[in-house]
């Protein structure tokens, strides 16, 4: 009996420390889980899958929470670890998931839910989220005396600030039937956020094609975020497509209708150019370089842009009246699904894994 009670305890006590090492450790780009959950169900119900898309909804919001408690923990327990993360080049973009996955979980609840005091709550949340990283992040590698190389420095996880600006905007233009007496400012605010994420988006995307071809390029360079390339281009055509739905709503967005048009099409096109050339880049990665694939957070980031590509082409297809290109999300709806389940399945297995392999060890607990 007393031998079943250490065992026990030790037991307890090796989770213990996996779940405070998962906490020190926790990767700021772990809330792409939230995004690319989100968006799949999003794209489900547009799909008319209603019972995929509610089950993804209820999974996502339980993932947000327990995100939010283990960020909050190691503000708290570990608050070092975390102020490193927020000013480091390859770490720190990371944290914009915060505002994409919260924007996106509240487009849920739109969409899906028809919650919308839950989905404006999540929008002021995103909005705080979205003004304190990006001058707290961008300032901190501004004025960081030592910075790596461009090529050590730059990534697809970059452009992950981009969906975090296009989140708030399509948001804002969602939300816009709560603010009936500010439908003006809130189109406004939608179309400023809009275009400032384009404007981010050909930043950005230079230095990552200038590191693209310019930069010699190993298979472990070619990080799944590298999927936010395309991604980025996906959700600007949303907000886009939600801008010109809106466009009834306001005599300034009605003006600027030819603008809109062309250049959600022109977001649409670049996502669109993105797709074979990524295919491409992850054969030559995992096929004939033979990189092993493993459970990684980053993973999440490529799931997002497979989602989000079925719901833009499906509402961009809505605006323009082409039913010719219903036939894409058709298909992007099983590919999206089945890299969520694939990258899930893989989180799930790793998570056992870390929790039997703790089971196994006997640490030093105090008594």
């Amino acid at each position: 009996m007393a031998t079943d009670l250490t065992v026990a305890k030790s037991q307890d006590c090796s989770r213990g420390q996996v779940l405070l090492s998962s906490i020190e450790n926790l990767h700021p780009v772990y809330f792409a889980m939230v995004m690319a959950t989100g968006i799949v169900a999003v794209a489900s119900h547009l799909m008319e899958m209603d019972r995929i898309a509610l089950m993804l909804t209820v999974l996502n919001i339980a993932m947000y929470i327990c995100l939010w408690v283990m960020t909050l923990a190691r503000i708290v327990l570990y608050p070092r670890r975390f102020l490193l993360d927020l000013i480091d080049h390859g770490r720190g973009v990371g944290f914009f998931t915060t505002v994409a996955g919260t924007c996106v979980l509240g487009t849920q609840f739109v969409v899906i839910v028809k919650d919308y005091t839950t989905a404006t709550i999540l929008w002021y949340i995103g909005m705080g989220l979205w003004a304190a990283l990006t001058y707290t992040v961008f300032a901190a590698f501004t004025v960081k005396e030592k910075k790596p190389t461009l090529a050590e420095g730059i990534n697809g996880g970059w452009l992950v600030v981009v969906v975090a600006t296009q989140a708030v905007s399509n948001l804002a233009g969602l939300l816009l039937p709560c603010f009936p007496e500010y439908e003006e400012p809130v189109i406004f605010l939608a179309l400023s956020f809009w275009l400032c994420g384009g404007m981010l988006y050909i930043w950005i995307i230079s230095l990552i094609f200038y590191r693209y071809t310019f930069f010699s390029f190993a298979p472990s360079d070619l990080n799944p975020p590298y999927w936010i390339n395309m991604g980025a281009m996906a959700i600007s055509t949303l907000a886009g497509t939600r801008l010109i739905i809106n466009a009834p709503h306001s005599q300034f967005l009605q003006e600027l209708l030819p603008f809109l048009h062309g250049f959600t099409i022109f977001f649409w096109a670049t996502a669109t150019w993105w797709i074979p050339m990524l295919v491409i880049l992850s054969v030559w990665r995992h096929v004939y370089k033979r990189f092993k694939f493993s459970y990684d957070p980053l993973y999440w980031g490529a799931v997002f842009p497979l989602g989000m590509y079925t719901a833009c082409t499906f509402q961009l297809a809505q605006v323009t009246h082409l039913p010719f290109l219903f036939a894409i999300p058709r298909l992007f709806i099983y590919v999206a699904l089945a890299a969520w389940i694939l990258i899930a399945a893989a989180f799930v297995r790793e998570l056992i894994l870390s929790l039997y392999s703790a089971g196994q060890r006997q640490p030093v607990c105090a008594t």
